[in-house]
């Protein structure tokens, strides 16, 4: 497929050019809106189970449960909408992950046992749509060797940190102020309502090779090593979002601000929406690789300063600088998928990544409650600085493995007739 960005002689990639990408509005409208429930769902249980049992070890693990099964089955829902396409994953998956939401919170407000929440906690995990990955991968497919891949990467990192500037507050606005399960029910709502519209887009999503009389190998984005590594530096990403949202919960109620919790982590999450609007803007001329070390280096540094933090500003501030540091790391790591990855594996590949941001936020989660239950208020900020700082070690030890493929390597070769066609 030819790709259908047009610019100008000597024009510089930016928003604007990309946002003029023909057919790019038909999914990028219904794609935000499917993708809103995504930052609702962890704090949505930890204010509804730590309300119903009284414990954040007790509303971490539970959040935990669903963080893991996630991560777990989110590469098979993008292998196999790169097998058989978006919309057939799409359509099943909403449906079950609303449904099972509202059977967690129905469990968790007839103080249900804890296992009993784990138990629905699993397919409420294992059903999120994964929107970003698959909004991603329509990029691929417009944009192919464009520079404008770059842009796109940074565009959807700003798209996805909108999210978690809105999400965490309107949950914590619903489920403070209007019901403890109010969080949970809008964002089964909205999963539904706005999964089934992205996935009427069906002109937009990639196309899959019908193989027929050819015999077609397909290579998994797990095998290429630097997807591996890639997934440990987003283990250690997700390990910020979760020790910060468990954490920054807690020192909102321990100094009887509830309703704090939601700017602060709005805070944060403006930062990284901020440098990534800044990122998509700049014509990096240093080689992604490098980049990836230098801003992990830094988010390293300052997540390692929130444990020092005893005042509403001096953590805002410090929350900040995080979030800042996080978008360029998403967006080079985003980015270097394109040059690694295959174009028919770019969908699992990229919920790889997500899935490892789940499983890294999954475990910060659990920690960070058992920290803040066990020890003093604040230990659970301890969580991002090692999640960080053993991923920066190894990210440093495997950066050789992130050198980009030939762009001449497919991921379906056969011998035969081989037609690509669009699968509704």
């Amino acid at each position: 497929m030819a790709s259908t960005v047009t610019s100008r002689p000597g024009s510089r990639p930016g928003y604007g050019q990309l946002l003029r990408t023909r057919g790019a509005w038909t999914f990028l409208l219904p794609g935000f809106a499917a993708r809103q429930p995504f930052a609702m769902l962890t704090i949505s249980i930890v204010l509804l189970v730590q309300h119903t049992t009284g414990s954040y070890g007790a509303a971490g693990a539970a959040a935990a449960v669903t963080g893991v099964s996630m991560a777990l089955f989110a590469p098979y829902s993008g292998r196999l909408a790169d097998r058989y396409g978006q919309r057939t994953v799409l359509l099943p998956g909403v449906l079950v992950h609303s449904l099972s939401g509202l059977t967690f919170t129905a469990l968790a407000l007839g103080h249900a046992p804890l296992w009993a929440l784990f138990v629905a906690a699993v397919p409420t995990g294992a059903s999120v749509p994964q929107i970003g990955p698959m909004v991603r991968a329509r990029w691929g497919v417009k944009l192919q060797d464009s520079p404008l891949l770059s842009t796109a990467a940074a565009f959807e990192s700003v798209t996805d940190e909108l999210t978690f500037v809105f999400g965490p507050l309107l949950a914590t606005a619903l489920c403070t102020a209007v019901n403890p399960a109010a969080g949970l029910v809008t964002e089964a709502a909205l999963t539904l309502v706005g999964g089934l519209l992205f996935a009427a887009q069906k002109s937009t999503q990639p196309t899959v090779a019908l193989v027929g009389h050819a015999r077609v190998e397909r290579v998994s984005a797990l095998s290429i090593p630097g997807v591996r590594v890639l997934i440990v530096t987003f283990l250690g990403i997700g390990s910020v979002f979760g020790g910060m949202q468990v954490s920054l919960a807690a020192f909102s109620e321990s100094i009887g601000e509830p309703g704090l919790n939601g700017v602060l982590y709005g805070t944060f999450a403006a930062g990284n929406m901020l440098s990534g609007l800044v990122c998509g803007a700049v014509a990096w001329k240093v080689a992604p690789q490098r980049r990836l070390l230098v801003g992990y280096s830094a988010l390293a540094l300052t997540a390692s300063a929130l444990w020092t933090a005893h005042s509403v500003l001096l953590l805002a501030a410090l929350g900040l600088l995080v979030g800042m540091c996080i978008a360029p790391a998403l967006i080079t790591g985003y980015t270097l998928v394109e040059g690694l990855v295959p174009a028919g594996a770019r969908t699992e590949a990229f919920t790889w990544l997500t899935g490892a941001v789940a499983l890294g936020q999954a475990a910060a989660v659990t920690v960070a409650g058992q920290l803040e239950d066990r020890l003093w208020g604040g230990a659970g900020f301890l969580v991002p600085m090692a999640g960080t700082v053993l991923a920066l070690g190894t990210l440093v030890a495997l950066r050789s493995r992130l050198a980009t493929r030939p762009r001449s390597r497919t991921v379906a070769r056969g011998v035969g007739h081989r037609v690509p066609v669009a699968v509704d």
